[in-house]
Formats: C-alpha cells, sequence, structure tokens
C-alpha cells in the first residue's frame, strides 16, 4: 500500500472524527483558566495568613491533637455517633414502612413521631432527656390506674449523660431517617411491587428481598448526609457534662485559656472523620450504582474508529 493512500486514509478518517459529535470539543475558554488562576492564589493567601499567624498557636495544636484526654473525647463521639446512627436508622426503616402503609393507626402515630422530633431543636430534646427525672421520678410498669407496680427504677440511675445523650440523638435521627426511607421506598417502580404481589410475596418479604435493595440507591446518599451531620450533632452533648470531642477541649481550654488552638484541635478532628466518611459514602454510591452508568462515548469512539475506513470509502464514492 502507497503511502499516499496511507495518508488519504488517515486524513479520511480524521474527517470522520470531526463530524462526530462523540470526538466534539468545547473551545478553549480563557476566563476559566484566569478564574482558576484567582481563587488558586486567593487560596494560597489565605492558607498562608492561616499557618503564619502566630495567634492559632500551632505548637500548642500540635501539642493536644493526640493527647490522652482529647483521644478518649474522640473514642466518645465516634461511638454516640455509630449507636445512634444505627438505632435512628433502624427505628426510621420502621417509622418509614409504618408512614406508606394503609393501616391509618401505623400511619397516624408515624407521622405525629416524625412531626413532634423534627418540629422541636435537638439540643431541647438532649436537655429534656437529661432532666427527665424532675417530671418522672421514677419509671415503672404499672397496671394502668391501679397502684399494682410490676417493676420500678429510679429515673436518676437509668438516665445518664451516656443514655440520655443515645436517647436524644437516634429518637431525633430516627424521624430524619423515616423520611428518607420512605422517599426512597416511593422511589421504587411501582411495576415491582406488583411484580412481587403476582408471585405472591408478602409485604415484608417483597420489602426484604426486592423494594429495599432498589431503594439503596437513592437512601444511600442523603444516609451519608446524615452520617456527616450526626458526627457534628455529637458535640451538642457537652452542655449535659457528656465528655465528647468537644467537652474535651473545652475542659482544657478552661484551665489553660487557649481557646483558639484548642478548639482548632476539635475543627481538624472533625474536618478528619468527615473527610474520611465522604470516602466511604463515595464507595458505596458506587456499589449500588452499578450497572446505572454507562461509558456511552467511549464506545461511541470506539465505534467510530472501527467505522472509520468503511466511512470514507463511502465518502469518496459519494464524491
Amino acid at each position: 500500500m502507497s503511502p499516499v493512500t496511507n495518508n488519504s486514509r488517515a486524513r479520511d478518517k480524521a474527517d470522520v472524527q470531526q463530524r462526530d459529535v462523540a470526538f466534539a470539543r468545547s473551545a478553549p475558554t480563557y476566563g476559566r483558566w484566569i478564574s482558576w488562576i484567582l481563587v488558586l492564589v486567593i487560596a494560597a493567601n489565605f492558607l498562608w495568613l492561616v499557618a503564619t499567624n502566630p495567634n492559632f498557636e500551632w505548637n500548642v495544636v500540635l501539642q493536644w491533637f493526640t493527647e490522652g484526654s482529647v483521644m478518649k473525647g474522640l473514642q466518645v463521639t465516634l461511638g454516640l455517633t455509630v449507636v445512634s446512627m444505627i438505632l435512628g436508622t433502624l427505628l426510621g426503616l420502621l417509622l418509614g414502612v409504618w408512614r406508606l402503609s394503609e393501616n391509618k393507626l401505623l400511619s397516624g402515630l408515624s407521622s405525629l413521631y416524625i412531626w413532634f422530633f423534627r418540629g422541636t431543636p435537638l439540643l431541647v430534646q438532649l436537655i429534656f432527656w437529661y432532666n427527665l427525672s424532675t417530671l418522672f421520678p421514677t419509671i415503672a410498669i404499672t397496671l394502668p390506674w391501679t397502684d399494682i407496680t410490676f417493676a420500678s427504677w429510679n429515673t436518676n440511675d437509668l438516665i445518664t449523660p451516656l443514655t440520655a445523650a443515645i436517647a436524644g440523638l437516634a429518637l431525633n435521627e430516627a424521624a430524619y431517617m423515616a423520611e428518607i426511607i420512605r422517599a426512597g421506598l416511593l422511589s421504587v417502580d411501582n411495576g415491582q411491587v406488583e411484580t412481587t404481589q403476582a408471585f405472591g410475596m408478602s409485604r415484608s418479604r417483597a420489602l426484604r428481598r426486592v423494594i429495599i435493595p432498589q431503594a439503596m440507591r437513592s437512601i444511600i446518599p442523603p444516609t451519608g448526609n446524615q452520617l456527616i451531620s450526626m458526627i457534628k450533632a455529637t458535640s451538642l452533648v457537652s452542655v449535659i457534662a457528656m465528655g465528647d470531642l468537644l467537652y474535651s477541649v473545652q475542659a482544657v481550654y478552661n484551665r489553660t485559656f487557649e481557646i483558639i488552638p484548642m478548639l482548632m484541635v476539635a475543627v481538624i478532628w472533625y474536618l478528619l472523620i468527615t473527610s474520611i466518611l465522604n470516602l466511604g459514602q463515595s464507595a458505596i454510591e458506587r456499589y449500588y450504582a452499578r450497572g446505572t452508568t454507562r461509558t456511552v462515548v467511549n464506545k461511541r469512539r470506539v465505534a467510530a474508529n472501527e467505522a472509520a475506513p468503511a466511512v470514507a470509502h463511502r465518502l469518496k464514492e459519494d464524491v
């Protein structure tokens, strides 16, 4: 094959690629590059100011970053997050299913719960649970409207800062998770529900085997956001003397008066945790999105490369 023929085919192939929209490229925009440069310059200047500002006392931050009391507070924060999120998700799943139930009693109870716990501030709920003994000095199992008591407990023995924190965080989270799960269940096509009914599946089995697995793709992103919000919401338990991360750094700067550096210790730890959770959320989203993403452009490019010689030949014949 002569060099002239090869060059002709190469030009025809290039011409075909130029006509195919799969190979389309936007024109260079110099404004975009200028905006990038400006943002990077401003960001670099801000980081330099923060790094060189002596008022941040970075040596103090480094000294206390992995100190024992701070690490203990971090463990409490992570433990509260995990326990409260698990309990809130399980209760939220139940409430979300009840909300969609045809049973008016279950649907009404779920709606009432969500209305109350979403309508009151989390801080108020935490303080309420911590001071429950002022309303009910004892918690007892009795026969209604009689003096017959089967069991009784002192409320102060049951409601410690830990139990008050878990109750407040989990019950509040359940209200939000119920709406997230309900929206995820509604995102599943009705045809899937009708198919499970045609196969004679019970409602609970259809939820476990068909509906909930498909709804996970819509549930995971907002659930990840709720988990990150839960990490930050645990800082509120410091008001009920729960030794979380924020409470630990507050205890230190109340003694040393190094307020800014100790707050930076807490800020950096919160940022590290949320960054790790963001990575985990992205991985889970990719897992549940399998089969829904397609590399259409790449496939078109491969097909265009394979068909280019034949198309070029037809173009020659047309000419």
